[in-house]
């Protein structure tokens, strides 16, 4: 495999760094683009949302395992996250129990292109997908559906853009929605080298944005009917290790009003700056 054909992305994203403007090709054998990759990331994070503790303290070291790739109709990316990792009394996470010290996401797309045989591109855009993504913690079950595209976009080069309607199986903190048809999320994330080094390593730009918009809060109080998440990390990468930072913004994520009155009676805090620090390991 090309060198930045397996190039793994520290923050959560899968893209070939070198990816041809032009559309899928699935004539043929369908597997022959196949890839797979497998990462562990240990990360640090300070001042994450949302959390409840109006100095806005809630930091924590975690250890993430990253993996996805290609196999014919199906692309994949995923992850699995548990915190706490070194048992500190200084981590939000901390005595929660050990259902809350785990979350997970995967995002599994179908490619229309591969399905059909049929080159369904135009303009801009190279494959079409039906597109999910499914996230589990504890107390929550999200499972999104839409339709999915890789953009070309000058400078960065391949994007991939989700847009989704959310069904909300499972949600302790918000009952009302379980069940429910609940608004719609557009996902986008991007990774553009943009800098190598005479050995081939290289320093990436890479990032996503979330946002769900269109929700009913079945008037709840705390809930919104928007929510935004987006990171903008900067990361150096070589075959094996990979190292970085990243600056998120939150705004009312997952739904959760700023300022609004959390479930133990303090407010919570879902508007601002967090910062993620990583060091990676590449199988």
């Amino acid at each position: 495999m090309a060198k930045f054909t397996k190039t793994l992305i520290a923050a959560g994203l899968l893209a070939a760094a070198a990816t041809p403007a032009f559309a899928a090709d699935y004539s043929g054998d369908i597997h022959k683009n196949d890839y797979k990759w497998l990462q562990f990331n240990v990360m640090h994070t300070i001042d994450q949302r949302p959390f409840t503790d109006a100095e806005g303290d809630y930091n924590d070291t975690y250890l993430e395992m990253e993996f996805g790739g290609r196999s014919g109709l199906f692309d994949l990316y995923g992850y699995v996250d548990v915190f706490d990792i070194f048992d500190s009394r200084h981590s939000n996470k901390h005595g929660t129990g050990a259902s809350n010290n785990i979350f997970m996401k995967f995002a599994p797309r179908l490619s229309l292109d591969a399905l059909t045989g049929k080159d369904l591109s135009f303009g801009p855009v190279q494959e079409l997908y039906v597109a999910s993504l499914n996230s589990i913690d504890g107390g929550m079950m999200e499972n999104l559906i839409g339709l999915g595209a890789d953009v070309q976009v000058p400078w960065f080069g391949k994007v991939g853009m989700n847009l989704y309607a959310r069904h909300p199986t499972e949600n302790d903190n918000f009952t009302q929605e379980e069940g429910h048809w609940n608004g719609y999320q557009f996902s986008m994330n991007w990774f553009k080298p943009f800098y190598t080094f005479s050995n081939g390593s290289f320093v990436s730009y890479q990032g996503y944005l979330d946002y769900a918009f269109d929700m009913d809060t079945y008037d709840v109080a705390s809930r919104s009917d928007y929510g935004v998440g987006t990171f903008h990390g900067i990361y150096w990468h070589s075959d094996r290790y990979a190292v970085g930072y990243g600056l998120k913004y939150f705004n009312n994520l997952y739904g959760v009003k700023d300022g609004s009155t959390s479930y133990n009676g303090s407010a919570w805090d879902n508007k601002g700056f967090g910062h993620y620090f990583s060091v990676t390991y590449k199988f």
